[in-house]
């Protein structure tokens, strides 16, 4: 059985990520995350399971010693919110990136993957809504987000000329916009699908009639269930395309409608409370997936709205188990 390691295992990709791979019962995995194990959004006894930080080169050297395979999830990430106020942050998992290369070729792994992202796309591309799907070639010439996007084009660089100096195989996937279950949904780092049933099932619980939506509500994105997202994860790590592709959806909705969708399936209908001065990122965003479908032949499986039914279903069980949780602490307070 090959070993392989999960950086950023106790992220939302890498949690589910180490849950598809340990269902194939074919490696060991070491699953590795800066934050206590107890913050983990995914855990499992059977892995070998470190907290450690790997933007230390030492750490680094640790977690790669009679290592296979690695899938390098970790980064400091959120919503727009948190990418937009915490650019410096965002900016320094590039020593994650770099030490985990360094180790890797100093010990031999066979195969190393590379979670980029669509923030990586030139924003002259992206300035009106409902644009065409963003092609792998549009994120040059380079004008990517501010801070977390810089990160990811230069780290994407940075596995290709580590192949090309010292032969070790790279895998890089663009990801957009990767929503599901067992993630976060408040608190300032979740992204749009999370955070518009969060306040649709919060409203609807208070009997409210009102949600604030960040900007017009007329930007567009595009969504990514993670089942989808792990597929094409492993397909194109399995791969020999040396080549970064997308992973994501070609479904792309404005925030509006996407907040009709959570209305649907919550059966509860709010008015919006545009905030005007929030962070809003581009204008519109979506995934051209012709290269995928021709290297991997892969195309998503799930629809926007079998996805967002899956993730809002979850959020509201866990929603009210906390809330009832709070009334049963303030009862005892």
């Amino acid at each position: 059985m090959k070993n392989v390691l999960i950086c950023g295992a106790g992220g939302f990709i890498g949690g589910h990520l180490a849950q598809y791979l340990k269902k194939l019962n074919k490696y060991n995995l070491i699953c590795v995350d800066v934050k206590p194990k107890e913050y983990w959004f995914q855990i499992s006894d059977d892995n070998q399971n470190y907290s450690l930080d790997l933007k230390e080169y030492d750490n680094c050297l640790k977690v790669t010693k009679d290592i296979n395979f690695v899938y390098n999830m970790a980064c400091n990430m959120g919503g727009m919110g948190f990418i937009e106020n915490n650019k410096a942050e965002c900016m320094l998992s590039v020593l994650i990136n770099t030490n985990l290369l360094r180790a890797c070729v100093e010990n031999k792994i066979e195969r190393y993957f590379f979670s980029s992202s669509a923030c990586v796309y030139n924003a002259d591309k992206q300035k009106k809504v409902f644009i065409d799907g963003l092609k792998e070639e549009d994120a040059y010439p380079g004008s990517p987000e501010d801070g977390y996007g810089w990160e990811k084009l230069f780290s994407e660089r940075m596995c290709r000329h580590f192949f090309e100096d010292f032969g070790l195989e790279t895998r890089v996937a663009r990801y957009h916009n990767i929503y599901g279950p067992k993630g976060t949904y408040d608190g300032g780092r979740e992204k749009a699908p999370a955070a518009i049933s969060r306040k649709i099932i919060n409203a609807k619980l208070k009997k409210e009639n009102q949600i604030e939506v960040w900007g017009d509500g007329k930007q567009t994105r595009s969504f990514l269930f993670i089942d989808d997202c792990l597929d094409a994860t492993y397909s194109l790590f399995n791969s020999n395309c040396r080549e970064v592709l997308n992973i994501g959806s070609e479904e792309q909705v404005s925030i509006n409608q996407l907040i009709e969708l959570v209305e649907k399936i919550a059966e509860y209908k709010v008015k919006k409370n545009y905030l005007l001065d929030k962070p809003l990122g581009v204008r519109g965003r979506s995934s051209n997936n012709e290269k995928i479908k021709s290297i991997l032949n892969w195309s998503p499986k799930f629809s926007l709205q079998d996805g967002m039914e899956k993730t809002y279903e979850w959020i509201s069980s866990n929603f009210l188990k906390r809330e009832n949780n709070n009334k049963f602490t303030r009862k005892i307070d």
